[in-house]
């Protein structure tokens, strides 16, 4: 199989798994006669975002920027604080440990906070996107500054390079695989934060869309939900997929020859 022929099969191999999963899926329910209310069908849940097109898309839209807005709010916080803990051992030994128990905190645990903070409305979504998706990007640029090669640094000193100048003009580069990494982990993230705030404190969005339809015993909506996420999510990572491919071919040089 030449590499081309690979490359358009392992291009339609995701579409084929989701297919035969569909399959499946509609199979069992079908041959079980499973009600709606309980598991519903990938064939109900169709007609549930037909019918509904209007209001998913709406509240598929809320979710959208409220992820958006704390996923960019996790950026930039996130390499701020990379940078620092990174650039430095000693904060590396001082802050990592705490950033590690915060992490651990579950963030269903904070929402109730952050409701008596900033009320019902898009506040704690925002925040809650946020507080879940900024600790992969510390992380990773974190570690992309601290395990610079001590020869490669000790080389570029030599050469009259300042410690400023190792970390941004190598450190940071270098760093770039590790970035997109953790976009890629924290957007998805940041959506399940954003779902997870509406249900508990959100007055719209998807997560409050799920939450009611889950109430009302209306399955193929909460699902339809569930699948507008599942999407949403998925097309972030494609397109920060596509521009790691774009920005730092450089990291991918052992798969080119493949």
């Amino acid at each position: 199989m030449n590499a081309a022929h690979r490359k358009r099969v392992e291009g339609w191999a995701p579409v084929i798994a989701a297919a035969a999963m569909l399959l499946v899926w509609q199979l069992v329910c079908s041959a079980f006669t499973i009600p709606d209310y309980i598991f519903p069908s990938p064939w109900t849940i169709t007609l549930a975002m037909q019918e509904f097109f209007g209001p998913i898309m709406e509240a598929a839209w809320k979710t959208f920027w409220v992820t958006m807005v704390g996923f960019a709010l996790s950026i930039v916080v996130g390499v701020m604080l990379g940078f620092l803990i990174g650039s430095s051992r000693m904060m590396y030994a001082a802050l990592y440990p705490l950033l590690v128990a915060f992490n651990a905190v579950p963030k269903a645990a904070i929402v109730p906070i952050l409701i008596v903070w900033f009320g019902i409305g898009v506040g704690p979504g925002i925040l809650t996107a946020f507080l879940i998706s900024f600790f992969p990007i510390t992380v990773n640029i974190a570690t992309g500054l601290a395990t610079l090669e001590p020869e490669l640094e000790d080389v570029l000193r030599v050469l009259g390079a300042k410690r400023w100048d190792v970390l941004v003009k190598v450190g940071l580069p270098r760093s770039m695989p590790y970035f997109y990494g953790s976009l890629k982990i924290a957007i998805t993230l940041a959506f399940v934060g954003t779902v997870l705030a509406e249900m508990t404190a959100g007055d719209s969005g998807i997560g409050y869309l799920m939450q009611t339809a889950g109430s009302q015993q209306r399955m193929p909506l909460a699902f339809a939900g569930l699948v507008v996420i599942g999407v949403m999510a998925m097309v972030m990572y494609e397109l920060f997929s596509a521009v790691e491919k774009h920005t730092t071919g450089w990291a991918h040089r052992g798969s080119q020859g493949e």
